[in-house]
């Protein structure tokens, strides 16, 4: 089995891998924040409020919502020590107190697994390709360009790791940046880029779901996926992004005038996640959404 197909099993997050190449456009998400209010956590548009939700989280990307809080207990020992006994190695640059590694040292040192690995190497790269996908897709900093070993910790056990409730995590993660910067950008006509922390690919397909007119065209055959259990997202994969520059001021109006919101985009869909069917309950479930921060 390949490390990747390692997680797959063991960790619950491989159904997020092959939504990592989307693309994002800067200005749509840059337009959504500027309606976000964290006081209620949720987009004001011109004709109610509405927000991403657990539901759209498992729909769209696979993850888990239901099971244990993704937190950690602070460690007793020294970063340097768990990270070379749970990768095998330690970078050169990591700072013994603050615990952080570049994502580029793991692309480097973890992309070519031997063919005469061990089991151990083999948990060692697995752990490097959860770390990388978690510092640069799921919970990335600003940057997208460093990665906390608290993280490194959560897959520290693959039996506990695929207990997490994953999905409710990266929302919360998701929620908390938006909030930080719908404080900056509110009276701004420029574009967030890649400043904003957080899945922004996640946000960007609850988007194409809920505001179709807004959306690029997705493949009609991966359309057809809906009928499964694999991701919703995946449909939006092949799709050509609207090229608009910087062209948030065009948003502005589309959001101003409109007139259509899909409120229930996945009536006709059977969710399956697990292997059961996830009922309507889970959905309307009032939970904490909890979101770790160094």
């Amino acid at each position: 089995m390949s490390f990747i197909g390692h997680i797959s099993k063991a960790a619950g997050l491989f159904s997020v891998v092959p939504l990592v190449p989307m693309n994002s456009d800067p200005s749509l998400i840059t337009t959504l924040i500027k309606r976000w209010r964290p006081e209620t956590s949720t987009f004001h548009i011109p004709f109610g409020e509405i927000t991403i939700r657990l539901e759209d989280v498992v729909t769209l990307s696979g993850l888990a919502i239901d099971g244990d809080a993704v937190v950690v207990d602070i460690p007793d020992e020294e970063w340097s020590a768990i990270c070379l006994r749970l990768l095998g190695r330690v970078p050169a640059d990591l700072s013994g107190g603050v615990g952080v590694i570049r994502t580029v040292w793991l692309r480097d040192k973890f992309s070519h697994l031997p063919g005469n690995a061990s089991p151990e190497v083999i948990e060692q790269f697995a752990r490097a390709y959860a770390l990388s996908l978690m510092g640069g897709v799921l919970f990335p900093d600003r940057s997208g360009a460093t990665v906390h070993l608290q993280y490194l910790l959560l897959i520290e056990d693959w039996q506990r790791a695929r207990r997490f409730s994953w999905g409710a995590a990266v929302l919360s993660y998701l929620y908390r940046d938006m909030g930080r910067w719908a404080l900056h950008i509110t009276h701004s006509d420029t574009s967030l880029g890649d400043d904003l922390g957080g899945w922004v690919a996640l946000l960007q397909l609850w988007a194409w779901e809920r505001f179709p007119h807004l959306a690029p065209r997705h493949s009609e055959t991966r359309a057809q996926i809906s009928e499964d259990a694999s991701p919703r997202g995946l449909r939006w994969l092949p799709a050509n992004t609207r090229q608009y520059g910087d062209q948030v001021f065009q948003y502005k109006l589309w959001f101003d005038a409109m007139d259509i919101v899909v409120w229930q985009p996945y009536v006709e869909r059977a969710l399956h996640l697990r292997g059961s069917v996830i009922q309507s309950e889970t959905f309307r479930a009032v939970v904490p959404l909890i979101c770790f921060h160094r």
